[in-house]
């Protein structure tokens, strides 16, 4: 594994701790977004981390990744449901989400310690 997301994850966090400093207004309107998107409703809030940890891969985000890889943890994802999240994700995305349906594994397995 070329970076750790336990450590890009903490940086990020950082910086975009700064960010919410210099722009408040838009930050707390990304957040409010964030909140309500991921809200219990038709769809679990585990089933809406799943669907924004297929667009991370797809979308080659590895913050992404990172943020939401330890989220599904946090909710009890299980490796085989990761697993099918990053089927679905190859399959949508072909050879480049392959690549970061890697990095995504790298990510559970360095944050469950499974590596």
């Amino acid at each position: 594994m070329s970076d750790s997301y336990k450590k890009l994850t903490s940086e990020l966090s950082s910086t975009i701790g700064d960010i919410r400093k210099e722009i408040p207004d838009v930050m707390k309107g990304f957040s409010a977004m964030a909140g309500a998107a991921l809200e219990d409703g038709a769809l679990s809030k585990k089933t809406k981390e799943m669907i924004a940890l297929a667009i991370g891969v797809s979308g080659q985000c590895k913050g992404c990744i990172g943020f939401h890889v330890k989220a599904l943890i946090a909710l009890g994802v299980t490796r085989q449901e990761l697993m099918e999240v990053l089927g679905m994700a190859i399959y949508m995305g072909g050879g480049p989400s392959l690549m970061y349906a890697a990095e995504a594994l790298q990510a559970y397995e360095e944050f469950t310690g499974t590596c």
